[in-house]
């Protein structure tokens, strides 16, 4: 058996809609179809792929332990994991973008790899990487 891609990540929050309409607004993903899953949540999608899964704390911990799944415990950041990162287009538009929805990002413009980055946080201070190749 071999990996085939990468699906979603799943942000766990205390606030599902902030969560969504920053995805939703600042980064422009679209929210989707979501099955019924036994607890609340958005699912963000980028074109046809879901890529972001949102779920509530305490509504997915109890529906996981329900299920004897294993469920990451809060903490102050996101520990082990740093970042997500996307592949973007349009520099100046996703700057006014998110300029627009009061999201001020760090910005590498120098990097070794020759490709532009900014560099934002989520509600729950998840970092996000937006890679521009090229443009």
């Amino acid at each position: 058996m071999a990996l085939t891609g990468l699906e979603h990540y799943l942000v766990l929050t205390a606030d599902l809609a902030a969560t969504r309409d920053f995805y939703q607004n600042a980064l422009g993903m679209t929210e989707g179809f979501r099955p019924p899953l036994g607890f609340p949540g958005h699912w963000m999608y980028l074109g046809a792929t879901p890529v972001i899964h949102i779920a509530e704390w305490s509504t997915y911990t109890a529906h996981s332990a329900a299920n004897d799944i294993p469920v990451t415990a809060p903490a102050p950041s996101t520990g082990a994991f740093d970042h997500v990162a996307f592949n973007a287009e349009d520099f100046a538009a996703v700057l006014a973008r998110l300029d627009r929805h009061g999201v001020k990002p760090a910005r590498n413009l120098a990097s070794a790899s020759g490709m532009r980055q900014l560099f934002v946080f989520d509600p729950n201070g998840v970092k996000i990487e937006i890679n521009f190749r090229n443009t």
